[in-house]
C-alpha cells in the first residue's frame, strides 16, 4: 500500500556521493525533499535533476534538504553531478530496498508495454519525520518548482 500523507516516513541509510552514508532520521529536523528518477544522464532525470539544482537556494531558504535516488552506482552518480554540476547528494540504492519501501518501484507501462522499474515519485518528509507530500509518476519537468510551491 502506498505511503500517506502523515504517515511516518520509513527510515533508511544508503551510500551517498558525498562520501559515507546518509540516514534519513539523521536529518530530523529538516524538511527532507527525497525523489526516485530511474536512471542517471538520461533526458528527463537530467531535466528534474538540473531544475532541483537550479532551486537549491529557494529550498535551502526553507530549510529543506534534497536526496536525489536511483539505483545507479556512486560512481555513476559522481559522474552525473560533475556533468551537470548538481549540488545536492544523490544516493544509491542498488538493492532498490528504498524505493520498494516508498512504493518507487513496480509495475509501469512504457511505450504500451508493462514491466517492473523505478517508479518516478516525490516525497516531502516534515522535520518530525512524518511524509507532508507524496507524489507518484510525476513529471521530471516541473517537478523542483512544484515541490518548491509546496514548501
Amino acid at each position: 500500500m502506498p505511503l500517506q500523507v502523515g504517515d511516518p516516513a520509513p527510515d533508511f541509510t544508503l551510500p551517498s556521493s558525498d562520501g559515507g552514508d546518509v540516514t534519513l532520521s539523521a536529518l530530523r529536523g529538516k524538511t527532507v525533499v527525497l525523489y526516485f528518477y530511474p536512471k542517471d544522464s538520461t533526458p528527463g532525470c537530467t531535466t528534474q535533476a538540473c531544475d532541483f539544482r537550479d532551486r537549491q537556494a529557494q529550498l535551502a531558504a526553507k530549510d529543506a534538504v534534497v536526496l536525489g535516488v536511483s539505483k545507479d552506482s556512486l560512481k555513476s552518480h559522481g559522474n552525473f553531478i560533475a556533468k551537470y554540476d548538481l549540488n545536492f547528494p544523490l544516493l544509491s540504492d542498488k538493492e532498490l530496498g528504498v524505493h520498494t519501501a516508498y512504493d518507487a518501484y513496480g509495475e509501469k507501462t512504457m511505450y504500451g508495454k508493462k514491466r517492473m522499474g523505478v517508479i518516478r515519485t516525490t516525497v516531502v518528509i516534515d522535520p518530525a519525520g512524518k511524509i507532508a507530500s507524496y507524489a507518484r509518476n510525476v513529471r521530471a519537468k516541473g517537478n523542483a518548482e512544484r515541490t518548491l510551491a509546496l514548501l
